[in-house]
């Protein structure tokens, strides 16, 4: 892989990966597509990419990880303050994406193939849909019962899967659930940050150090673009969520899909 592609994939995880449109959907489409391999450094450069976007809802919503990062104590003491229940709920939601990553990770890799992806697309596009034209949207993450916060880890474990997108199942089933459209998008991104952590974790063991130097280059090229990149969308998503509802990304995502499926058959 040259920097200029790493530059170009960067580009493409830090708009993808806040957006309802799987970013590992479309970082396998761009690789299969323009055969672009990073050979063994393929799932580090992926977990680069990641944190570059990590960095991007870190300082994006700063006042919310220092609030959190001070509610730790309360969080631990059964404190019922709303930082304080918000980060028992990131904790409990956690626990499904580490048990699927860490029993089912053999599985999770041999999912990312494009053959996955169309289907997964339409699936979640079918669900953004229906769930913008029932129920009602009034109530705060805050408010969400830890049972419902499983619920949104179990979304975010599915989204493992290709064409899923973690941010598009928590959004929809945090609406599902009678969440604001922008709040279940703060919730989605702030439940990524110990996913994405523990993704980069895994992958800087796996590779080890020498393959780190090796492909430092690359790495540090797609962290940049994917962290500047992402930061602009996730701020344009937050205002957009605001006042429109899913239905773009929804049909964005079914014409993806529909394109994949003629391309495969091709």
């Amino acid at each position: 892989m040259t920097l200029l592609q790493a530059t170009w994939l960067g580009i493409v995880q830090g708009v993808t990966e806040f957006l309802p449109v799987s970013s590992s959907a479309h970082l396998i489409l761009f690789r299969a597509l323009f055969g672009w391999d990073a050979g063994e450094a393929e799932i580090a450069f992926d977990v680069a990419c990641h944190l570059g976007t990590l960095l991007a809802v870190l300082i994006y919503f700063r006042r919310d990880v220092v609030q959190l990062v001070a509610a730790i104590p309360g969080a631990l003491a059964g404190q019922t303050d709303d930082a304080s229940r918000r980060g028992r709920m990131i904790a409990v939601a956690t626990v499904p994406v580490v048990l699927v990553g860490g029993l089912f990770i053999d599985l999770v890799e041999r999912l990312r193939v494009p053959a996955m992806v169309p289907g997964a697309l339409a699936v979640g596009a079918v669900g953004m849909l229906v769930v913008e034209r029932i129920g009602k949207r009034g109530r705060d993450a805050a408010e969400l019962s830890m049972v419902e916060a499983v619920g949104l880890g179990l979304a975010q474990a599915v989204a493992l899967v290709p064409g899923v997108s973690r941010s598009g199942a928590v959004i929809t089933i945090g609406m599902l659930m009678g969440i604001r459209r922008e709040e279940a998008a703060r919730f989605a991104f702030l439940l990524g940050v110990p996913a994405i952590l523990g993704a980069g974790g895994r992958a800087v063991w796996t590779l080890g150090g020498d393959g780190l130097v090796q492909h430092s280059g690359v790495l540090m090229v797609g962290f940049i673009a994917s962290g500047v990149v992402g930061y602009l969308a996730v701020a344009g998503l937050i205002r957009y969520l605001a006042r429109h509802t899913l239905d773009l990304f929804a049909y964005y995502r079914l014409g993806v899909a529909l394109v994949l499926c003629l391309w495969l058959m091709g």
